[in-house]
């Protein structure tokens, strides 16, 4: 039962994240250098976050129960201002290597564009901060022990991965539209990106009451989401082209193949 749960929870949580990886990143060396990149600036982020919470812990009176509560709320703060600083400074990063590769280039372009940065970029934030929000509770679901026995939820484990894979998708749909903010120098969007992010850290101090949280974060990942296909330059009539497409295709396979039928001799 405990490799069931922990291979279940593990393709809910990154499953997604690994088609994207092996369908949009893996084939390109160049998105998979910035993917890389990514995370690092990532993890320096949470080490520093981290730094911060260890010395205001030290600093406090560790028998206050509410002060210590509070001080985790101040460290989770404290880390999304950091994530989204170290995003601006990756965005600066990436837009001078654009501009110096692009003045050595043969032709004068960069092999990849800000949007396709802009997705790895928050693919590679989504990644690394899923996989350090969850390591531990799928090692944990291998067992021994069964979750819910003394009373808890039994749901913690199925929760905790449907909350990871929102972690990945909104840090890929936060990438897209900081970088386009950053590109067009607009503050709200920056700002709104930071607050979601915020609240989206909050809610999460509100489980086990689970309904409390996921529903929420999941609304705001499907806002952030619509928000980002727009960014992106998506529309309806972008959709109902692919759908259309789509049919044309398998219409056409039909035809092909009854055309390679060999006739029914009489």
């Amino acid at each position: 039962m405990g490799a069931a749960v922990f291979f279940g929870c593990t393709f809910v949580a990154f499953g997604p994240a690994l088609a994207l990886f092996l369908f949009t990143v893996a084939r390109d060396p160049l998105r998979v250098i910035i993917l890389v990149a990514g995370s690092f600036f990532w993890l320096v982020s949470v080490l520093l976050s981290s730094l911060v919470w260890f010395i205001s812990v030290h600093l406090s009176n560790r028998d206050d129960a509410a002060l210590q509560y509070g001080l985790l709320i101040f460290g989770a703060a404290v880390s999304v201002l950091l994530q989204e600083a170290f995003r601006f400074a990756y965005y600066k990063l990436l837009k001078k290597a654009k501009e110096g590769l692009a003045m050595i280039s043969e032709d004068g372009r960069f092999p990849i564009s800000i949007q396709q940065m802009a997705y790895v970029s928050g693919l590679s934030f989504g990644i690394i901060s899923g996989v350090f929000s969850v390591i531990n509770i799928l090692a944990d679901s291998i067992g021994p022990g069964i979750v819910g026995i003394h009373g808890d939820s039994p749901h913690y484990f199925i929760t905790s991965a449907f909350l990871t894979m929102a972690i990945v998708f909104l840090h890929t749909f936060w990438g897209v539209i900081f970088f386009d903010a950053c590109e067009k120098r607009r503050l709200w969007p920056l700002g709104l990106i930071v607050g979601s992010h915020l609240v989206t850290s909050g809610l999460t101090f509100l489980n086990p009451w689970y309904e409390g949280s996921l529903v929420p974060i999941y609304g705001i990942t499907l806002s952030m989401g619509v928000w980002a296909f727009v960014t992106a330059g998506g529309s309806l009539r972008n959709i109902q082209k692919c759908l259309a497409c789509c049919k044309r295709q398998d219409s056409d396979q039909v035809m092909v193949y009854s055309t390679l039928q060999v006739p029914t001799e009489e």
